[in-house]
């Protein structure tokens, strides 16, 4: 339509059919309103008439129509081989068809082939133009919405097999870089988009850097700046993504005028319309996935939630991915926090020299995060009172009493959150100490993640936390306790004998086999002695699985942390730290207000 009006083209070559059917339209007054009915405006319609099917062609390429009235009998082309050209080179432009008396049959197969309806020109009345222009406009609309159905469900089904071949690549690929390429090949390889490409947030220069991309890309990512830094206007749909954590959509790239200079540069290379879709997994953002089509209006609201459903999907992957690697790793990074204003009755007993709390291990519960360690230089009374004094610690008992040294259980819902999400992103509390009035606590993560991310998880989860130092922690192959090398080394015949026959013997099974008495005979010895070798086992086994040995660890220094600074975790940031080092130097950590 032009404006609100009813855009008629008539393509006819007989000047008096063509001035019959004219007359016929003025006749039938408001024909926008006859057609489409209350909800039109009073702006009326407009006629356009060609003699010929190559300027009626050309009409509909520059200015198209509403509605198309075919003559079948033109003289460059006849009968159906005219509506063949017609349909070939528009598309959903409702045609009728306008035929003689003797080809009614034409025209009845003119609707099968595409046309909405015919008319025969000496039966043809103002009321039954009017009537058939409003079906045919109204079919037109149905097989629009058809066909947008169908692209959809087609696009909806494509997206779904990209998301079942990442799950598959979590389990094929081997790094996040595999992954990562993976995606964007696969979505490139779909024909729905021309270009893909996944970037992560570079904090130290606060700009989205490119990773890996795939499909047509002309040197597109060599001109892209996505820049974060404060008072930086969004270039570009990624930008907004990354400050919102939002899938954001440009429908028609060289229409939409938010984005300047993204939207010429877009626009140069073809680009219809485009998606930016944030990759992160609960608290963890890893980066945005760009992806560009040929087409406007190319992403559908239902596609649109597919899309984002798939950067959950990806973050997830990574998730997997890292962790994966976590396990097979023989470093972790450590960052130390302190915490004010958490068990102040206990950081109260440590203001002596002498008095220190050490938490060993912290293990999740079904009734919160219980905690194991010892405490020294303090005690029964004072500690037991300072306990209760302590609204965090729900639960608490002794385990142990050695001199001056408590062993201690406690239970607490106040660091499930931290626990949780440090857990979630490959990591874990790995110690915890309260000295000199202060409590201190570490947290081991991965190698090579992003320092402030892993930071600003931990204040995000547990309030009053700041960084104090960091390090990296290298652990020899050669020097870690394997089950294997403790039954070889640590484990005395008798306790090996013991341990050997309760496995084959089917004292671990449920339900048992064979009880302890039965093992304990088999071995020619009583119950109890069985147990006490039995028990000594376990306890070597489970220490060298769960016991952090600082013997076998081979660790950097701890370095200065401050949660406002830009942690670098590039490797030519600690080329000067001391071999197997990768700690930071304190100009890594500088702040506005200089280094800690």
């Amino acid at each position: 339509m032009s404006g609100d009006e009813l855009e008629v083209l008539l393509v006819e070559d007989n000047p008096g059919d063509a001035r019959l059917i004219e007359e016929m339209l003025r006749d039938a007054g408001d024909l926008r309103r006859r057609v489409e009915g209350d909800a039109a405006t009073d702006d009326g319609s407009r006629i356009h008439h060609e003699t010929s099917l190559t300027d009626g062609l050309d009409r509909l390429s520059e200015t198209g129509a509403d509605v198309l009235l075919l003559d079948l009998g033109l003289p460059e082309s006849t009968g159906l081989e005219t509506l063949e050209r017609v349909l070939d080179a528009t598309e959903f432009v409702p045609i009728v068809v306008l035929t003689g008396l003797r080809d009614e049959g034409v025209g009845i197969e003119a609707v099968e082939r595409g046309a909405q309806d015919y008319l025969v020109k000496d039966e043809v009345t103002s009321d039954l133009l009017v009537r058939s222009i409003h079906h045919a406009i109204e079919r037109n609309r149905q097989e629009r919405e058809r066909a947008r159905r169908v692209e959809q469900l087609e696009a909806l089904n494509r997206l779904n097999r990209v998301s079942q071949d990442i799950t598959h690549a979590v389990i094929t690929t081997d790094t996040r870089e595999d992954l990562e390429r993976t995606v964007c090949e696969r979505l490139v390889a779909s024909d729905a988009y021309r270009f893909a490409w996944i970037g992560e947030v570079n904090r130290s220069t606060d700009e989205v850097t490119p990773r890996v991309s795939a499909g047509v890309e002309e040197g597109y990512l060599d001109e892209v700046t996505v820049d974060l830094s404060d008072g930086a206007e969004p270039e570009g749909p990624g930008a907004k993504a990354v400050r919102t954590r939002s899938v954001q959509v440009v429908q028609n790239v060289r229409a939409d005028p938010e984005f300047e200079p993204w939207r010429e540069r877009a626009s140069a290379r073809d680009y219809g319309s485009a998606a930016a879709i944030p990759i992160a997994h609960e608290d963890l953002f890893y980066g945005i996935l760009a992806v560009y089509a040929e087409s406007p209006n190319a992403f559908s609201e239902p596609e649109v939630e597919v899309l984002e459903r798939l950067g959950d999907v990806i973050g997830h992957a990574i998730t997997a991915v890292e962790r994966r690697d976590a396990l097979a790793s023989d470093a972790a990074l450590e960052l130390e926090f302190a915490v004010t204003g958490f068990a102040e009755p206990l950081t109260g007993l440590t203001t002596s020299d002498d008095a220190v709390v050490d938490v060993e291990t912290v293990v999740r519960s079904d009734d919160g995060v219980v905690a194991y360690g010892r405490a020294d230089g303090v005690s029964r009374e004072e500690f037991e009172g300072a306990v209760d004094r302590t609204d965090a610690i729900d639960e608490f008992r002794f385990l142990s009493s050695d001199g001056d040294e408590l062993g201690f259980e406690l239970v607490t819902d106040a660091a499930t959150s931290l626990v949780t999400a440090v857990a979630t992103h490959g990591g874990q509390i790995s110690s915890g100490t309260v000295a000199d009035g202060e409590l201190r606590f570490v947290v081991g993560f991965p190698r090579g993640r992003d320092k402030r991310q892993l930071v600003e998880l931990v204040e995000d989860h547990c309030p009053g936390a700041s960084p104090r130092a960091q390090r990296t922690v290298e652990r020899d192959d050669a020097d870690v306790d394997t089950a294997t090398s403790v039954i070889d080394d640590r484990l005395t015949d008798k306790q090996r004998s013991a341990v050997e026959t309760a496995v084959f013997a089917g004292f671990f099974d449920w339900p048992r086999t064979s009880t302890g008495e039965d093992v304990a005979d088999r071995l020619g010895v009583s119950p109890a002695t069985f147990t006490q070798h039995l028990r000594a086992a376990e306890r070597k086994l489970f220490e060298a699985l769960f016991r952090d040995e600082s013997a076998d660890e081979e660790s950097a220094p701890w370095t200065p942390l401050d949660a406002d600074s830009e942690a670098d975790s590039r490797p030519e940031a600690n080329a000067e730290s001391e071999p197997g080092s990768e700690s930071a130097t304190d100009a890594d950590f500088e702040t506005e207000s200089g280094s800690e």
